[in-house]
């Protein structure tokens, strides 16, 4: 079975920017739309209040094993949106920095937003993604 996603590079453009600037999915690919992944235990409870990275780490945890439950992994992530609640850019580089680490290699293309309020108490982190997998 080959793989759906193929990050793409550009010499055009920064070489700062820690990911492909696009990506691109194979003909026929079954497409899978992430929720948010947030920072919530098993009984729904936000984990790591206070902590940015604690709070990103959790919710990476949370995307892998949802990606786990439709068949993927995060080498078939196509590309993330980290939602951030903070007005401080050090807040979203902390969040960033566990959630880059966790992907490695598949540096997939994403955005990274400082926004003003997320859905649960206490919740600073969440992350949005899109899978692809090979039809």
């Amino acid at each position: 079975m080959g793989k759906a996603v193929s990050l793409i590079r550009s010499s055009r453009l920064s070489d700062v920017a820690e990911y492909a600037y696009a990506a691109a999915v194979a003909a026929g690919a079954r497409l899978v739309f992430l929720a948010g992944a947030c920072p919530l235990d098993e009984d729904g409870n936000t984990v790591a209040v206070g902590d940015y990275a604690g709070q990103a780490a959790r919710a990476v945890e949370n995307m892998r094993i949802a990606l786990e439950d439709a068949g993927a992994g995060i080498e078939d992530v196509v590309s993330t949106r980290v939602l951030v609640a903070s007005t401080r850019q050090a807040d979203l580089v902390t969040a960033w920095e566990v959630v880059r680490a966790a992907f490695g290699d598949h540096d997939v293309p994403s955005t990274l937003l400082g926004v003003t309020v997320l859905g649960y108490d206490d919740q600073l982190v969440e992350i949005e993604a899109v899978a692809a997998l090979p039809a």
